[in-house]
């Protein structure tokens, strides 16, 4: 490999590092919280293997009302989801989603279950104790209620009752769970708790998070003004001590939202990454209620679907969902820009316009691209051409620079003269560039995380699914950095970048730009190769259009571009023919 390419390679890796770090300053993430390692935790906040000191509360006699001998599960089959209860505790050890898909069956959102981590178990006291694994008692109450109850003797002697009351309505992502505690002393107070409420351990669809650097599971909670995310390092844990509406776990297109019916009874709450299925992190929220000192009542309101707008959105207005909720604010946890929303928004609602017509979202993303490139090439244009300007003065200026090098007002002064006199503005060149900037975020991030692409099939054969990368075959070991799919998407995409590069190089007659356009042509797309390969489709065939694109209005400023040339060069004559001194006679 030649030296410069090298460079050109280590140079646009740097780039890369760059325009990553300006995107973070220009547009800032919220905060995150700090992530604390279960290790590090203190130790009555820590998650033992065994409980070193149980709660001051034990199973009633076996011969109570109210007990059951036999573990079994019970099926709730609602319009939109399939969900598979255990009377063990209670809990949900399977919740799938009938209309969206996961290969043969439908999306689980109570993944990697375990005998002691089920989804929405209780434990008393706080997060680091185990979940309650006794047998409750079933009543199905209707045909879309489902209660669980078992008493409770205390070592001071009072008996209580905990019922968990799960409520579904059809056509709804959100369902309500009740946690009931009725005794004749029910106080509940273990360090400081009453119990805590976990979430499901993981929400599907299955990913490895090493090879598919698009995918990613993500804590957030809301203020009531404002998300907050916090991150959590795969095998570690957080918490979040604010005050919260909501707080909820989600992946690329599917979301769980946990809403407490009265927030001001919460406490902090444990954040968990850690791994109990090899391979199989979690992603799991552990909801930590303040103490009860008598009878209870406490309603979840919890969402547990697409991560999309339209499902989202019903829920800021209580006459559009069948709760009465309102002003929850769950589209906050839709993956945006932040800053940028509004312009995705914007190319949203073009996009299911155009789709409209075209009934294709493949055809949708090349048919916005083109648009896209047509209203932007004003801006490549002037660019262009303003690097045109900055070739022709740039023997001037480096006589300016060598000139004035010990006097660096008077080089200023020279330059902007000089600048002046050929009409050339040293913003010019990056100021489109930069208006451009927004516009490309936005598409980089709604394309990787648009709802709609999920499923939807461009091209039979070998492109079935916008939203993960195409694949010819499938190897059966892993190649390092790229995965185990054979995919040609990126390939195209590197040929059409470097066509594209070494066009616009070719128009560069010298100096600065084209040395920033070798870099462009031989780093970018090897770089971009890597980056690009297990993106989804629709992302890459963005790319890969635009690219395509790029050649057809590089061989269009290429030629004007030459007839601007060659005018300047019939001028330079002409001047030089007016002001040729003639020969004095002998």
């Amino acid at each position: 490999m030649e030296k410069n390419v090298v460079i050109a390679i280590i140079l646009s890796a740097a780039v890369l590092v760059g325009s990553s770090i300006i995107r973070n300053k220009l547009f800032p993430p919220a905060p995150p919280v700090e992530a604390v390692p279960a290790a590090e935790l203190p130790a009555s906040q820590a998650a033992p293997a065994v409980q070193e000191a149980p709660p001051p509360v034990g199973p009633a006699s076996p011969e109570a009302p109210g007990t059951e001998t036999q573990e079994r599960t019970i099926v709730l089959d609602t319009n939109l989801a399939k969900i598979t209860f255990t009377n063990r505790g209670g809990d949900i050890i399977s919740y799938e989603l009938k209309e969206h898909r996961d290969g043969s069956r439908g999306i689980e959102m109570a993944d990697n279950i375990t005998p002691g981590n089920r989804a929405f178990s209780l434990s008393f006291g706080g997060a680091g104790n185990p979940v309650i694994d006794g047998l409750f008692s079933v009543k199905q109450t209707g045909r879309d209620t489902i209660e669980f109850s078992r008493p409770f003797t205390a070592t001071s002697g009072g008996t209580f009752t905990l019922t968990k009351r799960y409520t579904f309505v059809p056509n709804d992502y959100m369902f309500k769970l009740d946690v009931i505690v009725q005794g004749d002393r029910p106080g509940l107070s273990f360090g400081g708790y009453a119990y805590t409420l976990r979430s499901s351990p993981q929400i599907g669809p299955p990913v490895n998070l090493k090879i598919d650097r698009y995918e990613r599971r993500s804590f957030m909670a809301y203020t009531g003004e404002k998300k907050k995310r916090t991150n959590v390092a795969s095998g570690k844990t957080g918490e979040y001590k604010d005050p919260y509406t909501w707080t909820g776990v989600s992946g690329k297109y599917f979301t769980l939202l946990v809403c407490p019916a009265r927030p001001d009874t919460m406490m902090e709450v444990r954040y968990s990454a850690l791994t109990e299925i090899p391979d199989n992190a979690n992603s799991q929220m552990l909801l930590q209620r303040s103490p009860v000192t008598a009878a209870s009542d406490d309603t979840y309101y919890i969402y547990a679907g697409p991560l999309t707008e339209k499902s989202l959105k019903q829920y800021d207005f209580a006459e559009n969902n069948p709760w009465g909720l309102s002003g929850l604010h769950l589209d906050e946890s839709l993956n945006s820009t932040g800053v940028l929303s509004w312009l995705e928004t914007l190319l949203k609602w073009c996009m299911e316009l155009i789709n409209r017509g075209v009934h294709n979202w493949g055809v949708t993303i090349i048919i916005v691209t083109i648009i896209l490139k047509a209203l932007t090439f004003p801006l490549t244009r002037k660019s262009s051409m303003s690097a045109l300007k900055m070739q022709k003065i740039q023997p001037k200026i480096q006589e300016i620079q060598t000139k004035y090098k010990d006097n660096p007002p008077k080089m200023n002064e020279e330059l902007a003269k000089l600048y002046k006199e050929a009409g050339y503005s040293p913003l010019s060149g990056c100021l489109p560039l930069l208006i451009q900037f927004p516009l490309l975020i936005a598409m980089f991030n709604l394309f990787n995380n648009y709802f709609e692409f999920r499923g939807s099939m461009f091209i039979p054969g070998w492109i079935p699914d916008l939203s993960v990368g195409d694949s010819v075959a499938q190897l059966g070991f892993e190649i390092p950095f790229l995965g185990n799919h054979i995919r040609i998407l990126p390939v195209v995409y590197v040929i059409s970048q470097l066509l594209s590069g070494k066009l616009t190089s070719s128009g560069m007659a010298g100096g600065s730009s084209a040395a920033q356009m070798n870099i462009m042509m031989y780093g970018m797309p090897i770089v971009f190769f890597f980056i690009l390969y297990n993106a989804p489709s629709g992302l890459v065939i963005y790319w890969t259009v635009s690219n395509a694109l790029q050649l057809l209005q590089q061989l269009v400023i290429n030629r004007i571009m030459k007839q601007k040339r060659d005018e300047l060069s019939a001028e330079e004559d002409r001047m030089s023919k007016v002001f040729v001194p003639k020969k004095r006679k002998k």
